[in-house]
C-alpha cells in the first residue's frame, strides 16, 4: 500500500511539473570529503624533477551546504535549459597528516629532507556553478551537455611532528606547534556531459563527466620555523571529474545521493619569497600543485 501511495504521488507530481514545464528546486545538503591536496616546488625550469613535495591530507573534512536547481520539471518530455548551483562550508578539523619531502642534493636524486606533522583543516569552501541543456534521447533517458565553474578555498595548518635530514643521519628532532601553514584557492572551468534515466515513477540515476586543463591555483606557504612566505600562480593542470547521483522522487521533493571523484594533475607556473609577507622576490623555482579527493554528498530539495 505504501509504494502503490508513493507511486501514485509521485505520478501525480509529474503531471503538475509537465504542467509547468519549468521548475525549480532548493534545499540543504551535507557530506563528506577525502582526499589530498599536494604543493610543488621544482628543481629546474620545465623540468618534472622535484625539489620539494607536501602532501596535504583531507581525511575526511565533513560540510554542509546548500544547492539550487532550475530546469524542465520532466526531462524527457522536450529540450531546455538548466542549471545547478551548490555550496559548501566544511568544519575545521584535524585531518590527518602533512608530508615534507626535499631532494636538494644535486649529485642523486635520493631523498634528503623529510618530516611530518598534524595536518588541520582550518577552511574549507567549496561553489559549484554548472548550465546547459536538457535532451531527451528515448522515452525514459536524457541527456545534458554543459559548461562548468568552480571556486574551492582551502586553509591548512602542519603542527607539533618530527623531521629528519640525510646531513644528520636521519635523526628525528621533534616540533611544538605551528609549524607550517598553507592556502590554496582554486579556479576551474570545464565542459562536461550528463546521462540520465528515469527508473520508474521513484527513483532517477545520472552518470556525467567533466574535463579541463583549464586550471588555476593561487596558493600561499608559510614556513613559520624559518619565517620564510610563498606566493605561487600555477595552471594548466589537467581536471577530471566523473560523478554519479541517485535521486528518489517524493511529492514536490527530492532526495538525492551524489558521489563525485575529483582530480587535478600537477600545475606549474610563478613562484615569488618574502620574509615579511609584504615584499615579494621572484623565487629561482617554479612552483605547483594538485588536487585529488571524492567528494560524497546527501541532498534533499522541495521543488516550487
Amino acid at each position: 500500500m505504501f509504494l502503490f501511495s508513493a507511486a501514485n504521488n509521485a505520478f501525480s507530481q509529474n503531471n503538475d511539473q509537465n504542467d509547468r514545464i519549468y521548475s525549480f528546486s532548493f534545499g540543504p545538503l551535507a557530506g563528506f570529503v577525502y582526499g589530498q591536496s599536494f604543493e610543488y616546488v621544482y628543481k629546474l625550469h620545465k623540468s618534472s624533477d622535484l625539489l620539494s613535495e607536501l602532501i596535504w591530507d583531507i581525511k575526511p573534512i565533513f560540510y554542509l551546504g546548500s544547492q539550487f536547481d532550475f530546469g524542465r520539471a520532466d526531462l524527457t518530455s522536450g529540450a531546455g535549459v538548466f542549471a545547478s548551483l551548490q555550496f559548501k562550508a566544511g568544519f575545521p578539523a584535524i585531518t590527518g597528516v602533512m608530508e615534507d619531502r626535499d631532494w636538494t642534493s644535486n649529485h642523486s636524486g635520493q631523498l634528503t629532507h623529510y618530516s611530518e606533522h598534524t595536518n588541520k583543516t582550518a577552511e574549507f569552501f567549496w561553489l559549484d556553478f554548472c548550465a546547459g541543456t536538457s535532451i531527451p534521447i528515448a522515452n525514459q533517458f536524457y541527456i545534458k551537455p554543459l559548461l562548468a565553474f568552480s571556486w574551492m578555498h582551502f586553509s591548512f595548518i602542519g603542527s607539533d611532528g618530527f623531521g629528519t635530514y640525510e646531513f644528520e643521519n636521519w635523526e628525528y628532532h621533534p616540533f611544538s606547534g605551528e609549524v607550517i601553514t598553507y592556502m590554496q584557492d582554486w579556479l576551474l572551468a570545464s565542459l562536461g556531459v550528463s546521462f540520465g534515466a528515469y527508473i520508474g515513477p521513484l527513483l532517477q540515476l545520472e552518470v556525467s563527466f567533466k574535463y579541463t586543463p583549464l586550471t588555476y591555483c593561487a596558493a600561499l606557504d608559510h614556513h613559520i620555523t624559518t619565517k620564510m612566505f610563498f606566493r605561487d600562480f600555477s595552471r594548466w593542470g589537467h581536471y577530471i571529474e566523473p560523478s554519479g547521483s541517485l535521486s528518489l522522487k517524493l511529492n514536490k521533493a527530492d532526495l538525492t545521493l551524489e558521489f563525485s571523484y575529483r582530480e587535478i594533475g600537477r600545475t606549474r607556473g610563478e613562484s615569488f619569497s618574502s620574509s615579511d609577507n609584504n615584499n615579494y622576490f621572484p623565487s629561482a623555482n617554479e612552483a605547483g600543485a594538485a588536487l585529488s579527493v571524492i567528494d560524497t554528498r546527501l541532498v534533499f530539495k522541495i521543488i516550487f
